[in-house]
């Protein structure tokens, strides 16, 4: 036998039962004034929802008996999908990234795992920062906690850390939490209307009569100040 399709669109009220759907012989009543009216047979319920003209609305099945109100049933939707649609924005806060440092990470590096875990906090996400240490780096772990804390002081106006920094085996790990977004700082990689922001001083625009910005090439060239006869 096979199951009922389920559409995607579904909320917590498609499966409440409404008047003549609700199964049990015995209800508990609420009213509309959340008064507990007490346990009353499922006609005089039924009758009590007619007279004052609104639904007899099944909202805890499992009980014993169950428990109905006395509700306008279209009502009883939108309060319904307005709870679901806030629970949804809290998800987020319970999705954990993790960003991976390193005691010797380039300044450049560095700023762009900074990027990455902005955006993830601006859309209430969670971030682990993790920095590992290899080889002989364990000796000299203050360089690793300063490479936390600079990461820690760029993310400040976005998330707050939920404990200090700790050493555990070889790395230091910490976790960033959201900011509520009234005190959070907007995104600087999204302007106005989701657009990028304009040029900043990291990458100036082309002055008039310039080329542009010259081309990408290693950090350290060794033959850069080589000269050629």
């Amino acid at each position: 036998m096979s199951r009922p399709f389920v559409p995607r669109s579904f909320s917590s009220a498609s499966f409440v039962r409404v008047n003549g759907k609700i199964r049990a012989r015995e209800v508990r009543v609420i009213d509309v004034h959340d008064k507990n009216l007490g346990v009353l047979t499922l006609n005089d319920a039924l009758a009590m929802a007619r007279q004052q003209g609104v639904d007899l609305v099944e909202i805890s099945p499992n009980a014993t008996p169950p428990v109905c109100r006395l509700v306008d049933f279209g009502k009883f939707r939108y309060e319904q999908a307005k709870k679901d649609k806030e629970s949804k924005k809290h998800q987020h806060a319970s999705t954990v990234k993790e960003i991976q440092l390193s005691p010797r990470i380039d300044p450049h590096d560095l700023g762009i795992k900074v990027a990455h875990a902005i955006d993830f906090l601006c859309e209430d996400m969670k971030v682990k920062i993790a920095l590992k240490f290899r080889g002989r780096e364990m000796a000299h772990t203050e360089f690793g906690f300063q490479v936390i804390r600079k990461c820690l002081a760029e993310l400040a106006p976005y998330g707050h850390p939920d404990f200090e920094p700790k050493l555990i085996g070889r790395g230091i790990n910490v976790m960033v939490s959201p900011l509520p977004r009234n005190k959070r700082a907007r995104n600087p990689r999204v302007g106005e209307g989701g657009q990028p922001p304009p040029p900043t001083n990291n990458h100036p625009a082309p002055t008039p009569g310039s080329t542009g910005p010259k081309p990408a090439g290693f950090a350290n060239d060794p033959f850069a100040k080589m000269e050629i006869n």
